[in-house]
């Protein structure tokens, strides 16, 4: 699963930098192209002599040296995965402040690739809350963590966080490129987010979605080897993956436009809370308050899920979502067969936790074929694998 793979191996800092001898050591064994980056003070722990014998290639540490040049943006294309072992406490609160004063955080700010941290450090310091502040802007960020082992650390104390074991992290990897082998080749649209359809400059109909789900499965579906184009309304979070195509839209028109211009996808999946209605005339001018009623003519808006289920072909995938508060079962199972969809996925807001706003979600997946799945609360990235999953059965 390794071989002919590019990773870069970054080393920062930390007496367990002598582990990495043995992970590089492995990753070659197993046919992997590996280059590595040391910051300066990794030197102290590790010799560039001994890693670059072991990878046969230079060890780089400066961006400037004997008057070349590092390229840091080509050295973040290369790789397919990006990988700081050991990672230090002190770069790690670099990497989520932006600091960029070595090659290594040149990289990591640079990089279109995967990244995955397995930090080391002593026990305290793993557990001190600006330490755990700092992993949970990692995460956020779109970095994967190894988790740290528990056992005898350089201080003498016996405690958590020790580096993972070179083996531990070789698995880790075959994991991580298994799961990129998953949906390589395929083609995936996503819609998120709400829609805004203008009342007129400065007011317009919404709704309360947030996009986090449609993002999460974006996510999801790149992180298992789709090529993805996310189709979003607005929306104040930020994609993590940079390879993911945004496409930012506003009105229920122009998400239905967008998506019939990507048509041409293996999956589909329609996250996007778009407003069932929009006014017939938008005024041009502010509309001025006043002690009468205000009418506003509403029309219908084109249905998204129903147009690329009347298109789609029997190889096309087709994912919608039914959000709900009453006759949930029924009104979903209704949606999947009148829209020509091959999944349909259950939101009810009767359900604490779920829906709008919120960081988790709770989902029942209805097939064509009449299966159902029901799924606890969980936070929207593991429903996101959870819908992903399924995705992937019909293939």
């Amino acid at each position: 699963m390794l071989a002919g793979k590019k990773i870069l191996v970054g080393i920062t800092g930390s007496i367990a930098a002598y582990k990495t001898i043995l992970l590089v050591r492995l990753l070659v064994k197993r046919q992997a192209e590996v280059k590595l980056i040391m910051t300066p003070s990794a030197s102290e722990f590790v010799s560039k002599l001994t890693l670059s014998t072991l990878s046969k290639n230079p060890v780089l540490t400066d961006l400037f040296d004997e008057n070349s040049w590092a390229n840091h943006v080509a050295l973040g294309r290369w790789a397919d995965v990006f990988i700081i072992a050991p990672l230090s406490c002190n770069t790690l609160s670099k990497m989520v402040q932006g600091g960029c004063d070595n090659l290594l955080l040149a990289v990591y700010l640079s990089a279109t690739c995967p990244v995955i941290l397995a930090p080391a450090m002593d026990e305290d310091m793993w557990r001190h809350p600006a330490t755990k502040s700092n992993i949970g802007k990692a995460l956020e960020y779109g970095c994967r963590i190894i988790s740290v082992e528990k056992g005898e650390l350089a201080s003498g104390l016996i405690g958590e966080g020790r580096m993972a074991e070179p083996e531990t992290i070789l698995d880790y990897l075959e994991t991580f490129f298994n799961e990129k082998e998953t949906l390589k080749g395929k083609k995936a649209l996503v819609t998120a987010g709400p829609t805004y359809e203008a009342i007129d400059p400065v007011r317009f109909i919404g709704n309360h979605s947030s996009g986090k789900m449609g993002y999460a499965i974006a996510e999801e579906l790149y992180k298992r080897g789709a090529e993805v184009v996310l189709i979003s309304g607005p929306v104040s979070i930020q994609l993590k993956s940079k390879a993911i195509q945004l496409i930012n839209v506003e009105s229920a028109e122009e998400m239905f436009g967008a998506a019939m211009e990507n048509t041409n996808f293996d999956i589909a999946v329609l996250a996007s809370a778009v407003a069932d209605y929009s006014p017939v005339e938008v005024a041009a001018a502010k509309i001025k308050k006043s002690n009468g009623i205000l009418d506003i003519k509403l029309k219908k808006t084109k249905d998204i899920l129903l147009g690329l289920g009347n298109i789609k072909s029997e190889k096309q995938v087709l994912v919608g979502f039914a959000l709900e508060t009453n006759n949930e079962k029924e009104n979903a199972v209704k949606k999947l067969k009148e829209k020509n969809a091959d999944l349909i996925v259950l939101n009810s807001l009767n359900d604490e936790g779920a829906g709008f706003k919120n960081d988790t979600n709770k989902v029942t997946i209805f097939t064509r074929d009449g299966k159902e799945k029901k799924f606890g609360i969980k936070s929207k990235d593991l429903v996101a694998k959870d819908i992903v999953d399924s995705i992937i059965e019909l293939f």
